[in-house]
């Protein structure tokens, strides 16, 4: 089964796709998130795969905006925590860095471990991406923050591990299929939705009031700019339950005569939160 994810060789998503689809699975990485949902549209890949969450940098735009634009629907959710490590070439050691390269946030999320050592942050496009390039470059004196996976991949020395400055740092992903590929008897327990709201007062509470009124406990809850429409917003929710519910069925029912649009992410099964 060949699956598509954002990034490269050795990154956290081609990981949490392991970890998640099994052994049986074929990888195949895109520099763009675009290029992920391309490839399942056209029949390239039987699935995609792309983080929607960070516990620390929170929400993944434009995966977010790409499965509401996109004629895809959400089959599955999985969780990695993210470790962080200084990956060097041989012969590299924590004294003899000076420069290290990483996605923003990556090194956002290590700030405490490189100021500490003063050590310079360069930003990178991508961490596995910055793995790479590091191994390439082949330049003494720097390093690259990326996963252990990395290492591995790019023949790299890992110099530190778990360098991020809160412990806990975990990433949620969506796995996607076509809308016409969603697997029959897919066991549903969690749903993700968007929707848009009239523009008048209370617009907003009067649809929150729906998932309430059902007892349905929405887990999320976002808003997200709609590029279109300036000024105008779409509020992604995820809650517990699923779409073939009854209480879900007359819910989103209520909710498409109170909002302007309402679409269905995915309804899939429900992953075990980390804690």
């Amino acid at each position: 089964m060949k699956v598509a994810f954002q990034g490269e060789r050795g990154a956290y998503s081609e990981a949490a796709l392991l970890a998640h689809f099994g052994a049986a699975a074929q990888p195949e990485g895109f520099a763009y998130s675009e290029q992920v949902f391309d490839a399942v549209e056209s029949g390239r890949a039987q699935a995609g795969f792309v983080p929607v969450e960070n516990t620390i940098a929170g929400g993944v735009g434009v995966n977010v905006d790409l499965l509401l634009a996109r004629p895809v629907r959400a089959v599955a959710e999985a969780y990695l925590l993210i470790e962080h490590c200084l990956l060097a070439r041989p012969g590299e050691t924590l004294e003899s860095v000076r420069t290290v390269y990483s996605h923003p946030i990556a090194l956002a999320q290590c700030r405490d471990f490189l100021q500490a050592r003063g050590l310079q942050a360069v930003p990178e496009y991508d961490t596995a991406g910055a793995a790479r390039l590091l191994a390439e470059r082949a330049r003494p004196g720097e390093a690259a923050v990326a996963g252990r996976g990395c290492a591995r991949a790019y023949g790299l020395d890992v110099l530190a591990e778990g360098i991020q400055s809160v412990p806990g740092n975990f990433t949620r992903f969506l796995a996607f299929c076509r809308e016409a590929d969603v697997p029959a008897g897919l066991k549903q327990e969690k749903t993700s939705l968007a929707f848009c709201v009239h523009d008048h007062p209370g617009a907003l509470l009067d649809c929150l009031k729906i998932f309430a009124a059902h007892d349905l406990n929405l887990t999320k809850l976002e808003s997200r700019p709609i590029p279109a429409d300036p000024f105008e917003y779409a509020f992604f929710a995820d809650f517990l339950g699923g779409a073939d519910d009854a209480a879900v069925a007359a819910a989103l029912s209520e909710l498409r005569t109170a909002a302007r649009r309402v679409k269905v992410l995915g309804s899939y099964p429900r992953a075990e939160r980390p804690r």
